[in-house]
């Protein structure tokens, strides 16, 4: 075994770095393209972010870290916070202290910059997971607790079938009931709808979920296109509620908080994906909900395929 150098990333480690990252996280594999415009073309990535464990001439672990230096709209830098969105080690080279040197680099580096609580993975807006895979990735969920790490928060991606999918008559019967009683209505967006329903999404789901629906709109009312849905529950002229989904990937989706245990989000759901079926969409997924939530999906076919762990922790132990 050589030496171990633990360095910034450069451009010609990209092969490396990719064999690296498909032999360690498995589940999360990624190619050219999404390294280069999920990684490398975010705003807050910066070299000395992307650490790698050197040995030889070839990469042995890695870890990617994040510190916003672009505002995330009102959201803004979140000075205190620092996130480490993907890690791994070779196999072959595990329990050497390549997992604890690159922590230990990365958690002084977010240091040196101020932050002073780091949390995998929740970063936005280029995540790769929510945290970490429980099931896929026993080893470091292990690593992360053994060297001061907390869960808190679970969250679970989920995925269904619709195949032949038929709107439920219960459904069908809220729909009207809302309509008739309470004047809520569900319908695809229009342009008329963007000056409230961008400020609704900001106000009631945060920045991200702006960001978020900002993208999709921009894609339907820019080009156009025909794989993309974008729901919006109106009661008159007031925007409740809304829904969205691109390809197979469905949401996020909510509604007003003081209009939840209506139904609304139930006839958005449903509707959705009724809308995704004749686009000829057979599937969907997401990659991020919460246990409440969780109940809802249910209803319409959804099953938990993964569950994470996101976890934090103070800066200011080594490894």
């Amino acid at each position: 075994m050589g030496q171990i150098t633990i360095r910034p990333y450069r451009g010609t480690d990209e092969p490396a770095l990719i064999a690296l990252w498909n032999a360690t996280m498995t589940h999360d594999r990624l190619n050219e393209s999404v390294l280069r415009t999920r990684i490398l073309l975010d705003a807050n990535f910066t070299p000395e972010g992307l650490l790698v464990a050197e040995e030889e001439g070839g990469l042995v672990g890695f870890v990617l870290s994040v510190a916003r230096q672009v505002p995330l709209f009102l959201q803004g830098l979140e000075p205190e916070l620092g996130w480490i969105t993907a890690f791994g080690v070779h196999p072959q080279h595990r329990r050497r202290g390549i997992g604890c040197a690159l922590f230990d680099a990365a958690l002084a580096r977010l240091e040196s910059l101020g932050r002073r609580r780091v949390l995998i993975s929740p970063y936005t807006p280029n995540y790769i997971i929510p945290g970490v895979d429980v099931a896929a990735y026993p080893e470091a969920i292990a690593f992360l607790q053994a060297t001061g790490w907390r869960t808190v928060s679970t969250p679970i991606s989920m995925r269904a079938e619709y195949t032949g999918l038929q709107i439920p008559s219960e459904i069908l019967s809220l729909e009207r009931r809302l309509a008739e009683e309470q004047g809520i209505s569900v319908r695809p967006v229009r342009a008329a709808d963007l000056p409230v329903l961008m400020p609704f999404i900001a106000r009631h789901f945060g920045w991200d979920w702006f960001r978020f629906a900002q993208e999709y709109l921009l894609q339907l009312f820019g080009t156009g296109a025909d794989d993309i849905c974008f729901l919006v529950a109106t009661r008159g002229e007031e925007i409740v509620g809304y829904c969205q989904q691109r390809r197979e990937r469905f949401g996020p989706f909510g509604v007003d908080p003081a209009l939840r245990s209506r139904g609304i989000g139930r006839v958005l759901l449903f509707r959705c994906l009724a809308e995704m079926l004749t686009r000829g969409f057979h599937c969907a997924w997401f990659l991020w909900t919460g246990e409440d939530a969780a109940r809802l999906y249910a209803l319409a076919g959804f099953r938990p395929v993964r569950r994470f762990a996101v976890m934090a922790r103070e800066i200011g132990a080594g490894c």
